[in-house]
């Protein structure tokens, strides 16, 4: 098996603003990723675009519409499940494994929003605080979900949940 490296996201060439779907950016990766012969960029945009397909059959049809948002908790929840197939092949020793899973990351990871850093969270946050007149743990849930909402998926939600409860104490 070949070594993998990490720069896999070098496929994603295309310029995302021409595209307005990660469907149609999945698309143009797909005949990129097969005229490079890249068989993990290649696998990881088919189980990608697979998984899109199962959303919308969740919707209705294959046909149906899902939103941006839906599209990117998708690609979250692909990357969630390699993250956790890294540790077992962790546990297990299987470097190439792996390396494999890593690759893929990188790849569906080029298909997210760029995440929000803590200094551009913090002002957000204090605003959402200021505006609910948000001031002890109880009040989390509240700010949590506002905060959900304006980092739009921009925004790990372990981070917002340790900033949020950091600044509610």
């Amino acid at each position: 098996m070949p070594h993998f490296r990490l720069e896999y996201a070098r496929f994603c060439v295309f310029n995302k603003n021409d595209m307005s779907t990660i469907s149609e950016q999945i698309t143009e990766g797909m005949k990129t990723a097969m005229r490079a012969k890249d068989a993990v960029a290649l696998g990881a945009l088919r189980g990608l675009k697979a998984a899109l397909q199962n959303a919308q059959v969740a919707k209705g049809s294959v046909g149906a519409e899902i939103s941006a948002s839906e599209e990117q908790s998708v690609v979250r929840k692909q990357i969630k499940q390699r993250e956790d197939a890294i540790a077992l092949y962790t546990q297990a020793g299987r470097t190439e494994q792996v390396e494999k899973e890593q690759a893929e990351m990188a790849i569906l990871a080029a298909f997210l929003p760029k995440e929000m850093t803590e200094e551009e969270i913090r002002p957000v946050l204090e605003a959402v605080v200021t505006e609910l007149g948000a001031f002890g743990k109880k009040d989390m849930g509240r700010v949590m979900k506002e905060m959900q909402a304006r980092t739009e998926g921009r925004a790990p939600g372990k981070v917002l949940s340790a900033m949020v409860a950091a600044r509610l104490s």
